[in-house]
């Protein structure tokens, strides 16, 4: 536990309180959320900065265990506390305090009691940027995939649509994974480009209910081989149907892929308002 300045210490704790945070983080440095021993880990140093800022340990759980090298701008974050008394709001500022500057918490509310980030999220959203030009761009290297060939974007766009709905999308799982089953509802899939400096950029959206591990990004590498034209886009069909990982589809590198955003459904979260009568409450009790 924090000791000397770092230590605080409350008159009175106050019952268990559960918060949700919202946190952007450039994954380029890091051996992905989940705390390991062979590297560092987001969860790792965002658990150690919350724990600063509240004086005592704390166990903190994703939305989603992204891997080394993957961004988020979306990432949910879990955790609870029995001394934090102030607006929820407040610790945003106070946890950034004490994280490096590839790390940011963007926003902080209560929610409902046992709150679980993994169970009750009702959707995720995914975007892969590829640049798709003759030359690389050295200033956003980590945070897209280059391919210099010119892609079929309308034979991308074509794929993409073969792969929205409620499907078994057991091909687009990497091996290893033990989730009791591979079928998902893609709620949408889009195929985006503009114009970039001597190309474009393309990015893929992607929206579902969940999503099996490195799903996105075997989806990614899939849609590359139909823009190159070694498959056409009812070569997707095949895969679905045989539900088994193809070799020679390549997946996405990390870096090419951000968490967006995470919903949940409106009930989890506490009124700001009951928050602020229940800190009125304990300001009455310590005196104040």
């Amino acid at each position: 536990m924090p000791t000397g300045e770092e230590s605080k210490e409350f008159s009175e704790p106050v019952s268990e309180r559960f918060y949700a945070i919202q946190v952007a983080y450039d994954g380029t440095r890091y051996a992905g959320w989940q705390t390991q021993p062979n590297g560092l880990a987001i969860q790792q140093v965002l658990a150690e900065g919350i724990a600063k800022v509240l004086g005592h340990r704390v166990t903190i759980q994703g939305s989603g265990r992204t891997d080394a090298g993957v961004h988020a701008y979306g990432q949910v974050v879990a955790f609870s506390t029995p001394v934090w008394k102030h607006a929820a709001n407040n610790l945003v500022r106070a946890i950034n305090m004490h994280l490096p500057r590839d790390i940011a918490v963007l926003e902080c509310r209560r929610v409902v009691d046992g709150f679980d980030p993994i169970r009750r999220a009702v959707s995720k959203t995914y975007r892969y940027t590829i640049r798709n030009s003759r030359v690389p761009d050295p200033l956003r290297y980590g945070y897209h995939w280059w391919i210099p060939r010119e892609l079929d974007i309308q034979a991308m766009r074509l794929g993409a649509c073969r792969l929205t709905g409620t499907l078994d999308f057991k091909a687009f799982e990497t091996l290893g994974s033990n989730r009791k089953t591979s079928v998902r509802t893609v709620r949408k899939l889009e195929v985006i480009s503009v114009d970039a400096i001597a190309g474009s950029e393309i990015v893929i959206e992607i929206q579902a209910n969940g999503f099996l591990y490195n799903m996105v990004r075997n989806i990614t590498g899939a849609l590359v081989e139909i823009g190159k034209g070694r498959f056409g886009p009812e070569w997707l069909d095949e895969l679905l149907e045989a539900r088994v990982r193809v070799t020679h589809s390549q997946t996405a590198p990390a870096r090419g892929l951000c968490l967006m955003s995470v919903e949940y459904p409106a009930s989890i979260y506490i009124d700001p308002r009951d928050e602020l009568g229940e800190n009125a409450e304990g300001s009455l009790r310590d005196g104040a």
